[in-house]
């Protein structure tokens, strides 16, 4: 798998989400009701809790706020009760496309997704059409001025990650999902900036397009994380 890849994707997605704040509050509300809603409202025993109010801190989203949707989904109070749902796809270029989200409406959600690819030059697809070709990962970037190697070294691999690769950026920590949240932990645990960390669907082999195909991929991709349902968007879509 192409590592620095991984890392080019992530960091254009969290570029373009940064661009959105309004929106993206939204996005990540929704996830912590649903995990609320599906396993508790103390993350001590909901990981997928705990999980979500990782990744709404790290979103600026404020505490209240945070609480709120905690309390939305423990008590069962949302409007709207969201279901996760994947749909899948390709783009120009045989650019494959996995696209994670949180539903209340499948029959309006769907043709709004298909609509979105026919109109950006892609094509929806069934369900496995591209899923052989990802593996779920949890991935973890730390900056090359957040640590040391050594330092943490020792401090990834004891929690249980399964690697880790160097680049000009810094680190990517890559671990099996079971073992995600224990990782992030003891990186927080030990005051180690983490730059981003997901549980992502990673390519086994990247494709590379030209400049102009690159164009219509990156505004498909952009037009479907602009969705209100679409929590994330991933792809093999390389950007070295």
């Amino acid at each position: 798998m192409a590592g620095h890849s991984v890392w080019k994707n992530i960091k254009h997605r969290k570029a373009a989400v940064d661009a959105k704040r309004g929106k993206i509050w939204s996005k990540l509300s929704r996830a912590v009701i649903v995990a609320a809603r599906t396993g508790g409202a103390d993350p001590k025993f909901n990981s997928s809790l705990r999980l979500a109010i990782l990744d709404a801190k790290a979103g600026n989203m404020p505490r209240d706020t945070i609480e709120k949707a905690v309390k939305k989904g423990a008590g069962g109070l949302e409007s709207e009760r969201y279901e996760p749902t994947r749909y899948e796809g390709f783009g120009p270029g045989g650019v494959a496309l996995v696209v994670e989200a949180l539903v209340a409406n499948t029959n309006r959600t769907a043709p709004e997704i298909r609509t979105l690819f026919d109109k950006n030059g892609g094509k929806i697809g069934v369900p496995n059409s591209v899923m052989f070709g990802f593996l779920q990962q949890g991935i973890l970037l730390i900056s090359s001025d957040a640590t040391n190697e050594n330092a943490l070294l020792e401090i990834v691999l004891a929690a249980g990650a399964d690697d880790v690769q160097t680049s000009q950026e810094g680190w990517q920590i890559t671990t099996a999902p079971a073992n995600f949240g224990v990782v992030r932990e003891a990186l927080e645990a030990a005051n180690i900036a983490v730059e981003s960390a997901q549980i992502e669907y990673v390519a086994h082999n990247t494709v590379s397009v030209d400049a102009a195909t690159m164009q219509i991929v990156e505004k498909l991709i952009e037009a479907l994380e602009d969705h209100d349902d679409v929590q994330k968007v991933h792809t093999n879509l390389s950007r070295d």
